[in-house]
């Protein structure tokens, strides 16, 4: 995965265990697209400063999935999820039974509001 991508999404997950500054300067950098040279414009303080809190805030980030690992178990969900989906449809397309036809479909609807 990139790893502008991968340091949105952990943003999205931990950004609040992060510093004000750094959740902000890492949302203006990677989310709203933003330069170094840009931000530190609009903060008043020096381009080195802000690629340091951006930098400290990537480090923290990264500290926190390895530590805690939300984001590889979502994406493990997810995975698992779509598997059973795929699995479902399977057994719809080989059954002819309304009944259990009915109840696969409302089991792919919850499983579909998961993801």
């Amino acid at each position: 995965m990139e790893k502008n991508v991968k340091v949105s999404m952990l943003c999205q997950l931990y950004g609040k265990l992060l510093t004000e500054k750094q959740y902000i300067f890492l949302e203006d950098y990677y989310n709203n697209d933003l330069s170094l040279s840009e931000i530190a414009e609009n903060e008043g303080i020096t381009r080195q400063a802000v690629r340091d809190i951006i930098k400290k805030g990537e480090n923290k980030l990264f500290e926190l999935e390895e530590k805690l690992g939300f984001m590889k178990k979502m994406f493990n969900q997810e995975k698992k999820i779509a598997l059973i989906l795929s699995e479902i449809s399977q057994i719809e397309d080989k059954s002819s039974d309304k009944q259990i036809a009915k109840i696969l479909d409302d089991v792919k609807q919850k499983l579909n509001c998961l993801v």
